[in-house]
């Protein structure tokens, strides 16, 4: 699947490492075009690893997956083809990329990754900086839609600009992810709240599903936090120990070890670390839709999160973020589907928090790139200074209940009649069409889309109670018809 979340498909079949080549190069012909194609050349200095002022690079990490080297060498060719230095990685978690295009001033980060899908899917997802901010400063995020549609375009242009000898890119030195946790860290204790959560000393479990978050969070933890740490899952290049998206099927077995460890928390991560899944005290899942919740609340109890601030989620996202914002006196804005959308309007609205129920917490003092670590730090401070249990931060927010339904699709168009049946059945109620259909309802909503990153329509309905979600789903089926 081609689209502006990026490239993806499964190895060996749909993804290869000719089409990653192909991909990559495109990529890197694009920045060049950006940076103004500078005229191919010898450059010594680029050569030993130190890269003069004007030439483009490239930051690439794979989240650890089977075969991820594999297409990490076949991008890395693709991109120094267009003339396009690359910045190694390696395993690397998505929101770490972001942090790492910050630090060094980079123009883009490429990541191999398919984000939660199966052990056979693989893929790439360019991250994107604006040219001439200094090094250091937060803008790294995903494409906005136009960007990424020229990116897209230019794959099936064909033309990728290939260099000649004189004209290709360079490796330059092995980059450390150790700033990802440092910043966390310094943001905690710029808050006044990191001497708290390492004196509680909390036990915690965290899953890493065998992917880039192994060879970090863990580490970050216990070294940073001062968490009494046990982790599952944290071999990164070994295959997934359970189907990696983080729902309550999949994570069954995981609180059943929370329960054996007696952790206060289960931190679960998706395979490349941008999406955060919890697990309270008693083994039981708590979602991925209070992750952000969560980190809101904790916010508004540092007085980040404060009266006039503005909150940007998507238009899946529960309403309980409403709820939070409603008690400070904060404002929620939506946006289609999309980290880029979300971080589009964050950047718009100067947001303090942001992001969207799958888990993703964006906290732009960290990186514009939904992040797990973030999400860790913040559920674990509110926790600290509460002195609550999850189960009991988790029962203080209004209850709502969300259903959810897939529907196969054989190309992302052929939901486009569903969509204009819906779109009359609701005809009376308020309706935003920016992605999909979502539908209003009272203290309930319905919301209708195509997916991005897979071949289905998504059904999402969530209301007071689960009864009235899957009636509304089952009123939605029946109005899109067979």
């Amino acid at each position: 699947m081609l689209g502006v979340s990026g490239l993806r498909g499964i190895v060996g079949a749909s993804l290869t490492a000719e089409l990653a080549v192909r991909y990559a190069a495109a990529v890197g012909a694009w920045l060049m075009e950006r940076a103004g194609s500078p005229a191919p050349r010898w450059d010594a200095r680029a050569h030993a690893g130190t890269f003069g002022p004007g030439r483009v690079r490239v930051v690439l990490g794979f989240d650890g997956r089977i075969g991820g080297d594999m297409l990490f060498d076949a991008a890395s060719a693709g991109l120094k083809s267009a003339g396009c230095d690359v910045l190694p990685a390696h395993v690397a978690m998505t929101p770490t990329l972001g942090v790492l295009v910050d630090a060094e001033g980079a123009d883009a980060g490429l990541q191999i990754t398919a984000s939660h899908n199966p052990q056979e899917w693989n893929g790439l997802k360019v991250l994107l900086r604006r040219r001439g901010l200094k090094p250091g400063r937060v803008d790294a995020c995903a494409p906005p839609k136009t960007l990424a549609e020229e990116i897209v375009a230019r794959f099936h242009d064909g033309a990728v600009g290939a260099r000649p000898w004189s004209g290709v890119g360079f490796e330059g030195p092995m980059q450390t992810t150790d700033a990802h946790a440092r910043g966390v860290r310094d943001a905690m204790d710029e808050l006044g709240v990191l001497r708290l959560i390492r004196g509680r000393r909390m036990p915690v479990l965290v899953d890493c599903v065998n992917g880039a978050g192994g060879p970090v969070a863990p580490d970050f933890l216990a070294e940073t936090l001062g968490c009494r740490v046990t982790a599952v899952g944290e071999r990164a290049g070994e295959p997934f120990w359970h189907a990696p998206e983080p729902t309550a099927e999949n994570l069954r077995p995981v609180g059943a070890r929370v329960r054996r460890a007696r952790a206060a928390v289960g931190f679960c991560q998706d395979p490349d670390a941008d999406r955060l899944a919890l697990v309270d005290e008693k083994g039981r899942y708590v979602g991925e839709e209070y992750t952000l919740v969560l980190a809101a609340m904790a916010l508004a109890d540092l007085g980040v999160v404060r009266k006039g601030s503005v909150l940007a989620v998507n238009l899946s996202t529960s309403r309980m973020i409403e709820d939070v914002a409603a008690r400070v006196g904060a404002r929620v804005v939506r946006t289609a589907v999309g980290e880029a959308n979300v971080v589009e309007a964050m950047k718009r609205e100067k947001s303090v928090l942001g992001g969207e129920g799958n888990g993703g917490v964006i906290w732009p003092r960290i990186t514009c790139v939904r992040d797990s670590l973030s999400g860790m730090a913040l559920v674990l401070a509110l926790m600290a200074r509460t002195r609550k249990p999850l189960s009991e931060l988790v029962r203080s927010t209004p209850a709502y209940a969300i259903e959810k339904r897939k529907v196969g699709l054989a190309r992302k168009e052929d939901a486009l009649p569903a969509l204009g049946r819906l779109k009359t059945a609701y005809r009376d109620r308020p309706l935003d069409l920016q992605d999909g259909v979502r539908v209003g309802f009272e203290r309930a909503w319905l919301h209708v889309r195509a997916s991005n990153t897979e071949p289905i329509m998504r059904l999402i309905a969530e209301a007071p109670t689960a009864d009235r979600a899957r009636s509304i789903l089952g009123d939605a089926a029946r109005a899109i018809g067979p």
